[in-house]
């Protein structure tokens, strides 16, 4: 038989999580993010489940190349645009929304010849300090851009640095007004931390028009993961998980006192202890620097990880567990159990001094996956 490891994707989740950004940013159009083969997931197997967004953004021409070879037909947007001149005819071809982040970007539009004209995200580097114009040159780049026969429409966007924390986004939000004044076109500037906690928010003056403008993207929300963690839980926001890193317990043993567990004996059993030697390490994409105490389930019950992780395994603690918990028991890294008991990948990463992101792209290609 194979190796028990197993990823599962729940296309339920996927489209729960879909639905809580609808209800927080209610009049607003959708981008769900899908770069990085959907944080990990894989493009393919989330599809079902992205079906009621407005639009799919991401980074990879290849990515857009396979969502239209899935029959997708609405709005796919490049979130860093074209890395060089002739992206561009792919972008036609395509009909590919893109961002258009640095002076090189409009040159290249400029020497393009093309029958079909681009719809173009001008980006503000509103102080994220990443990609995009400044303040500055902004209104300039949006001249040019508006002077080309090559550019159908302008829309206007920016990325929040600070939007899952307690500096907020009031100063980008100053940066972007001032900037985008009396400018035509649609506006994005909602990340999944922005959604979460800031949709509902006054954009200008008035109350005129929201934080959620004309477009949100999510994107760590749309995988059951609170991009604000630990302030909240993905509980706290309604999210669930969308994937299940799941597997069995191989082998047991049984510790006594002052006997150690694996590489460099990290751990020493303090009392008499039950280990389940479990088949996962970081050659599967978990974590190797995840210390003891990191949470796992064993048939549904929170108990932790001993020891160092090696490439194909990892200790967990049986104690707390019935003696009769043994080989073929289910272990769940993170997401959901049998029982219905969920381990939030953030807890995980966090144990681990890292971000849900990281875990969720790093599932190994030798990991299985399936879809629920």
């Amino acid at each position: 038989m194979p190796r028990p490891i197993l990823a599962t994707i729940h296309i339920d989740a996927l489209r729960h999580n879909l639905s809580q950004a609808r209800l927080r940013a209610p009049d607003a159009k959708l981008w769900a993010v899908i770069k990085a083969n959907a944080y990990g997931h894989g493009i393919e197997r989330c599809f079902e489940g992205l079906r009621s967004a407005d639009g799919l953004a991401m980074l990879d021409f290849d990515e857009a190349q396979r969502v239209r070879a899935l029959d997708w037909r609405g709005p796919v947007l490049l979130l860093e645009g074209a890395f060089e001149p002739r992206d561009l005819e792919l972008c036609s071809r395509l009909h590919l929304w893109h961002t258009v982040h640095c002076s090189e970007q409009i040159d290249w539009l400029a020497a393009h010849k093309t029958q079909q004209a681009h719809r173009i995200f001008l980006k503000l580097n509103s102080g994220m300090n990443r990609l995009g114009f400044t303040p500055m040159a902004f209104r300039a780049a949006w001249a040019r851009l508006n002077a080309l026969p090559q550019v159908e429409e302008i829309s206007l966007m920016t990325h929040f640095s600070d939007a899952d924390g307690p500096r907020g986004i009031a100063h980008q939000v100053e940066v972007f007004e001032a900037a985008t004044a009396d400018l035509p076109g649609e506006r994005t500037l909602c990340n999944s931390a922005a959604i979460l906690r800031h949709a509902g928010s006054p954009l200008r003056g008035e109350g005129v028009s929201t934080l959620a403008a004309d477009w949100v993207r999510e994107g760590i929300a749309l995988y059951g993961s609170a991009p604000d963690h630990p302030e909240h839980t993905a509980a706290s926001w309604d999210l669930r998980p969308t994937m299940t890193l799941s597997t069995r317990v191989i082998g047991v043993q049984s510790l006594q006192p002052g006997d150690t567990v694996g590489y460099g004996s990290s751990f020493t059993a303090e009392r008499a202890t039950r280990i389940g030697v479990v088949a996962c390490g970081y050659a599967d994409g978990y974590p190797r620097h995840a210390p003891t105490g990191t949470p796992v389930l064993v048939n549904g019950v929170r108990t932790r990880v001993v020891g160092r992780v090696s490439m194909d395994m990892i200790t967990v603690d049986l104690t707390p567990l019935d003696a009769a918990t043994g080989v073929g028991a289910e272990v769940v890294l993170w997401g959901r159990a049998a029982s219905g008991a969920a381990l939030p990948v953030d807890e995980v990463a966090a144990s681990a001094g890292t971000i849900a992101y990281e875990l969720l792209c790093a599932v190994a290609q030798r990991v299985p996956f399936t879809v629920a």
